[in-house]
C-alpha cells in the first residue's frame, strides 16, 4: 500500500491502533519466559522503527525548508519544537536519499553457477555458485552513492533458484528475470515494460509504443538496456528497488545514472512505484560505465 492512499489522521490511528493490539497481546502472553523473549525482541524492532521515523521526519524537514513551504521559525511552531531544534535536525541528510532508503540498506544479488572453465576452455580450480563480477561493481558503485548519503548499506547472496525474500523494507534487488521465477512473476504485472526471450536471446519491450530494445553487446557493442523500477512486495505491504541490465553490465548503467540523476528523480517520484529503461556505454577495457541516460518516460501504475 502506498502512503499517498491514507490521510495522515488515517495513517497515524492505524500505526495506534496496530501498537495498542500488539502491547495487548504481548501482555497476555501466559508463559514469562515467552513473554520476555518476544518483548525484548520487539523492544529491538521498535527502536528500529524509531530510528526511520527519525530519519523521514530529518528529511521531510529539509525538504520543506528547500522548497520553501515554511520557514525555520514557522516549521518549529507546526512541530511543537525550537528553532534551534529545527536546525539541528534538518541539517546535513539531503531529502533524495529517502529514494533509497529510511534505514539500513540491503542489496540481494543473484547467485549463478560457474561452469568451472575459462574462456579458453580450461577448467578452473573453483567452481559453483558466485556473484557475477558486474553484479558486484555494480554494489561497490551503489555502495559508495549510499554512504555518500549517510546511509549504511550491505549486500547478500540470492541462492541458486532465485528465492529471494522481498517483504521487508529498504530492499534493492540486482536478479535478472532467468535466475529468479519470482522476481519473473512479479516483472509480468507491470503492464508497460517487459522482459521477454525468443532464438537471439533477452530483450525489453515498451508495451505502450511497441519498440524493442535489444542489447548492443549482443551485436558486439559496448553498451547496454537496463530495467529500472520500484515494484510491489508480494505482501502488499510496500514496495523494493529492482535493478536488472538486459546483460549485468547494464545494472551499473541505472547507478551512474541515479549518481547524477537521483535528487530530481526523488523530487519527481519520491518512493512512488515506477518502472523506465535506462541505456548505458561503458568503457571495453575497464568495464566502468562512461554514459547512461534514460531512454522511456516514468511509467506509472494506473490510478496512481
Amino acid at each position: 500500500m502506498e502512503s499517498r492512499d491514507v490521510a495522515p489522521a488515517v495513517l497515524r490511528e492505524q500505526l495506534d491502533t496496530a501498537f495498542d493490539v500488539a502491547l495487548s497481546q504481548l501482555k497476555e502472553l501466559p508463559d514469562p519466559l515467552e513473554r520476555a523473549k518476544l518483548a525484548h525482541a520487539l523492544a529491538g524492532r521498535a527502536q528500529d522503527y524509531g530510528n526511520e521515523f527519525q530519519v523521514v521526519r530529518n528529511e521531510a524537514m529539509n525538504e520543506t525548508l528547500r522548497e520553501g513551504q515554511l520557514n525555520s521559525t514557522q516549521l518549529a511552531s507546526q512541530l511543537g519544537i525550537s528553532k534551534g531544534r529545527v536546525s539541528q535536525l534538518a541539517k546535513g541528510a539531503p531529502p533524495e536519499r529517502l529514494f533509497l532508503g529510511s534505514g539500513r540498506v540491503i542489496v540481494a544479488l543473484a547467485e549463478k553457477m560457474e561452469d568451472g572453465n575459462d574462456k579458453d576452455g580450461k577448467k578452473k580450480a573453483i567452481q559453483g555458485p558466485v556473484i557475477a563480477t558486474e553484479d558486484f561493481q555494480t554494489y561497490e558503485r551503489l555502495r559508495e552513492l549510499a554512504e555518500e548519503l549517510g546511509l549504511e548499506i550491505s549486500f547478500e547472496r540470492i541462492p541458486l533458484g532465485g528465492n529471494v525474500r522481498l517483504n521487508r523494507n529498504n530492499l534493492v534487488v540486482i536478479c535478472g528475470p532467468r535466475l529468479s521465477p519470482l522476481i519473473e512473476q512479479i516483472l509480468e504485472g507491470d503492464p508497460h515494460l517487459r522482459f521477454a526471450k525468443d532464438e537471439d536471446g533477452w530483450y525489453l519491450t515498451d508495451r505502450n509504443t511497441g519498440q524493442v530494445y535489444r542489447s548492443p553487446m549482443d551485436r558486439g557493442e559496448n553498451s547496454d538496456v537496463a530495467y529500472f523500477g520500484r515494484l510491489p512486495r508480494p505482501d502488499g505491504k510496500g514496495t523494493f528497488l529492482y535493478v536488472a541490465g538486459i546483460h549485468a553490465r547494464g545494472s551499473g548503467g541505472v547507478v551512474h545514472w541515479l549518481n547524477h540523476e537521483l535528487a530530481t528523480v526523488h523530487r519527481e517520484l519520491k518512493v512512488r512505484r515506477f518502472s523506465t529503461l535506462i541505456s548505458s556505454r561503458f568503457d571495453p577495457e575497464t568495464l566502468e560505465i562512461t554514459e547512461s541516460g534514460r531512454i522511456t518516460p516514468f511509467y506509472r501504475p494506473e490510478g496512481s
